[in-house]
């Protein structure tokens, strides 16, 4: 079998697969539509001439999350096919919140609404390009929402919605059917979302509406709005919600989600939290998160099935969606750690904010310089007790910086970059130590 090697990490642009003679075909193929208004329809009008189609995001969050990064991917994926992409912001919107599924959204100030969406407009940017015939655009639906009177709204949108049809919504009957019900606020959300997609239909001919399925019911608010008020058919594409093989909700991990700005969640563990993709799951993920063509996530998925233990369907899928996220030279600084920490590299060449984001990610405390091996291996939990300690330190199975520990002794320096050092007990259980002074 033809062995696939990690290659380099480089800023090469990504690029859909020429295989495929319909981006249609890729998005089909690659598990990204799980509900559309008429695929048949769909195929044909993204083999022609280009379109202007769009997708939303609300300024919930002070940054987007892999769950958007689907949505971001999507758009760029059209885009590189040669339509026209149109990135929301949803100003107004992320002053009501779509509904979930439970209880009642915490309504943000303005302010805040209007700070996430300057950092929400940044992200976006990033996957999209504005140059060329089919150059990109930014919109903020507070545009053309905030000079809209209540009066207006009622009389020119409303009219065309019956209330009949709206509590049929999924979003909305969850939340009827549950103890803390649903505001007006939030049930009117789908007809905000679907006054969007009739705005950019009439400024740009946009034709397509892209989401998560379980936006369906506000995409289709839209591609209806537009079927009552302007007589034309338009569409929208619904992407399947990334869930694990066993079933559990993806990107989320006791609450924390893996955010897209590294502030949130730094480069190092996002690449590791693509390096612990499970078997079942990596080939998905290959197709989803990546622009690996399918020749090449099909040799992957041979060797997760021949050569599980090397894991290299998992490294290059960190590898490709870290590089995206957070840049080449982030990417190479996360995996060279990751290599050091684990014997496979000089841990004094490590950069030293990569280093931290890594120490972070491990059981670790701050100590003073000075302090005894045995005291800072309690101190982060490698070991219950000092004797303990010292059995494993005479036991040679002990190394600080990468270095066998030699003697109970030794003191902590914070030798390696930023006044850190790192602590190995056995092969594969680390903890790393902030050392003041």
């Amino acid at each position: 079998m033809k062995r696939v090697s990690t290659p380099p990490v480089s800023s090469t642009a990504p690029a859909n697969d020429p295989t495929f003679e319909n981006v249609w075909d890729e998005l089909v193929w690659r598990g990204l539509v799980h509900v559309s208004t008429d695929p048949e329809a769909l195929r044909a009008l993204l083999a022609g001439d280009p379109i202007t189609y769009y997708c939303g995001f609300d300024p919930t969050a002070p940054s987007l999350h892999l769950g958007n990064l689907v949505q971001l991917l999507v758009l760029r994926r059209l885009q590189l096919a040669g339509h026209k992409p149109l990135g929301l912001v949803g100003g107004s919107t992320g002053l009501i919140g779509d509904p979930r599924p439970t209880a009642e959204r915490t309504l943000n100030t303005r302010e805040t609404v209007t700070e996430w969406v300057s950092r929400l407009r940044a992200q976006i940017e990033r996957y999209l390009s504005f140059e060329g015939e089919n150059a990109a655009r930014m919109v903020n639906n507070l545009d053309w929402t905030a000079p809209l009177s209540a009066i207006d709204f009622l009389r020119e949108i409303g009219k065309h919605y019956r209330v009949g049809t709206m509590l049929k919504k999924d979003a909305v009957s969850a939340r009827l059917n549950s103890d803390a019900g649903i505001s007006y606020t939030e049930f009117s959300y789908q007809i905000l979302q679907g006054m969007d997609y009739l705005e950019l239909f009439r400024q740009y001919d946009c034709v397509l509406q892209t989401g998560g399925s379980d936006q369906w019911g506000n995409l289709t608010s839209g591609t209806d709005l537009i079927h009552r008020v302007e007589g034309r058919s338009v569409h929208a594409i619904g992407t399947p919600l990334i869930t694990n093989s066993d079933g559990t909700k993806f990107g989320k991990s006791e609450g924390n989600a893996i955010w897209l700005d590294a502030e949130m969640c730094s480069p190092y563990r996002m690449y590791q939290f693509w390096l612990n993709t499970d078997d079942a799951d990596v080939v998905d993920r290959l197709k989803v998160f990546t622009f690996l063509t399918r020749a090449e996530i099909e040799e992957y998925a041979a060797l997760v099935e021949s050569e599980p233990f090397r894991r290299a369907a998992q490294k290059r899928l960190a590898l490709e969606v870290t590089a995206l996220v957070h840049g080449p030279e982030a990417t190479g600084a996360v995996i060279a750690a990751s290599e050091a920490l684990f014997g496979q590299g000089d841990l004094t060449t490590l950069d030293a904010t990569i280093l931290r984001q890594a120490i972070e990610e491990l059981p670790h405390a701050e100590v003073d310089a000075g302090t005894p091996v045995g005291q800072a291996l309690v101190a982060t939990g490698l070991v219950a007790s000092l004797s303990e300690a010292r059995r494993a330190i005479a036991q040679g199975g002990v190394s600080l910086d990468g270095q066998r520990v030699e003697s109970e002794s030794t003191t902590v320096t914070g030798a390696l970059p930023g006044g850190l050092s790192v602590l190995r007990r056995g092969k594969k259980t680390l903890a790393g130590l902030v050392v003041r002074g």
